[in-house]
């Protein structure tokens, strides 16, 4: 008894991923449901109202501190100048995770960007973090939409 050659489904997934990647590799955009947001990129983690970090205590001089849960970076380049930023890398959008000698540093492919100005330092990103406007109200730190 001979078995019959595989014409399922098995066969149509694999056409669709070869077709899939081939679209890609020629620089097209396959949509891909369940993988993210439908929102853009250039909207992704976006301010869009006024924040209260706390305590502007909680960000050293000369360092900064990562609001993870709100996607804001801030850093305290000189003693009470103050400068925010969003924490999202704008190479491929990981969290930024962490302040270090005067760089805002993305952990996944070690974009650096400077603590003073959001610009890149070191790539793959090539464009700076987007810049919010950080006050000092009452001792703490309220960030808005520049």
């Amino acid at each position: 008894m001979s078995e019959a050659p595989e014409t399922g489904p098995t066969a149509s997934r694999r056409t669709l991923l070869c077709g899939a990647a081939a679209v890609l590799a020629a620089g097209g955009t396959v949509a891909v449901t369940g993988c993210g947001s439908s929102s853009s990129s250039s909207d992704k983690g976006a301010l869009k109202a006024p924040v209260d970090l706390g305590p502007a205590s909680a960000v050293p001089e000369g360092g900064g501190k990562v609001f993870r849960e709100q996607k804001i970076v801030v850093t305290q380049p000189t003693a009470g100048q103050y400068k925010a930023f969003n924490a999202r890398c704008t190479h491929a959008g990981c969290l930024v995770d962490q302040v270090k000698n005067d760089q805002i540093h993305c952990p996944c492919h070690g974009s650096r960007f400077g603590a003073a100005d959001g610009a890149v330092q070191d790539g793959p990103a090539s464009s700076p973090l987007p810049a919010y406007t950080v006050t000092v109200e009452g001792g703490n730190l309220k960030v808005t939409p520049s």
